[in-house]
């Protein structure tokens, strides 16, 4: 494998890089750095910690190919709203799990998407290939695929320094009185039911702004609020927003008596930006409500 540096990583230490641009564990690039499988420009890298430069050209001599690589599902819907050699642009439909995990082996939104771009399966994790961030299986909305291994390095590089904007629209039960506001509480898992998540001290660090956009008081009292992820731990905006008294209508796992009948939480990603990997400058893209949050916002007043 032979990658350019991009700006994102200068100053990065080589071994980071590298598991960065090959999904590789650090302790496995370890051991190739010992074993002189990793060059920069040509010269063996001696010292793992040693930093890289925008535009070094890093050259890893990679082990055998992998075994699990996912089979490709062309059943899996995929709404492609861009794609370019470097990134991939989805909506994802409510319902679709992102990738495989411990009872959902098949029928994720990777492997429709390695359907139609057969070569993400060399970018990133083997069991996530090109994912950089996800959605739970019941939010739509936007996220964004690497294509490549350098745009999978940047564009995680970005989400860590939390310059990728990823905005929601999330109904929640009862008024919000103020305007705008942030909770900034950490997340982690219950200390009662490991499948769940929970402000904790044990978490780690979450915050999530948001801001009203519409209240209605009939058929009940409900708020839609526009949401702004800062950081990105699982089911932050549903925790979050049920800390403080207002869970997402339709989440029946951190909201109870919920108020309105859904087959899911009201939440979709409706906007995202960030900056391109490959050709520079921000990127902004929109996704309006799917239609079944729309009716249920329609009969609100």
């Amino acid at each position: 494998m032979t990658e350019t540096v991009p700006r994102a990583l200068a100053g990065e230490r080589v071994d980071r890089v590298v598991a960065l641009l090959t999904g590789l564990p650090r302790s496995q690039v370890a051991d190739l750095v010992a074993a002189g499988r990793v060059r920069i420009t040509g010269e063996p890298v001696l010292v793992r910690g040693r930093r890289v430069e925008e535009g070094d050209v890093v050259e890893v001599d990679l082990p055998e190919a992998r075994n699990d690589r996912l089979t490709p599902d062309p059943s899996v819907p995929v709404t492609v709203v861009h794609a370019d050699g470097a990134v991939i642009v989805v909506d994802k439909p409510a319902g679709v799990v992102v990738h495989p995990g411990a009872g959902q082996p098949g029928g994720t939104l990777v492997h429709g998407l390695l359907h139609h771009f057969p070569e993400l399966a060399e970018v990133g994790e083997a069991a996530r290939p090109g994912i950089v961030h996800r959605l739970d299986k019941g939010t739509s909305g936007l996220m964004v695929v690497a294509r490549t291994a350098a745009a999978y390095a940047a564009l995680t590089a970005q989400i860590r320094a939390r310059d990728v904007e990823r905005t929601y629209l999330a109904l929640v039960v009862g008024r919000v009185s103020e305007g705008s506001g942030a909770v900034d509480a950490p997340v982690g898992r219950s200390s009662r039911d490991p499948t769940r998540m929970a402000v904790s001290s044990r978490g780690r660090a979450a915050r999530t702004g948001y801001e009203v956009v519409e209240r209605y008081t009939d058929p009940v009292a409900a708020t839609l609020l526009e949401c702004r992820l800062e950081t990105g731990r699982t089911h932050q905006i549903r925790v979050h927003l049920a800390a403080i008294g207002h869970p997402v209508v339709g989440d029946t796992r951190y909201g109870r008596g919920q108020p309105l009948p859904m087959s899911r939480p009201f939440l979709h990603a409706h906007r995202l930006a960030f900056d391109h990997p490959a050709q520079g400058g921000r990127r902004h893209f929109h996704s309006p409500l799917p239609a079944d949050l729309e009716q249920v916002r329609e009969r609100l007043h």
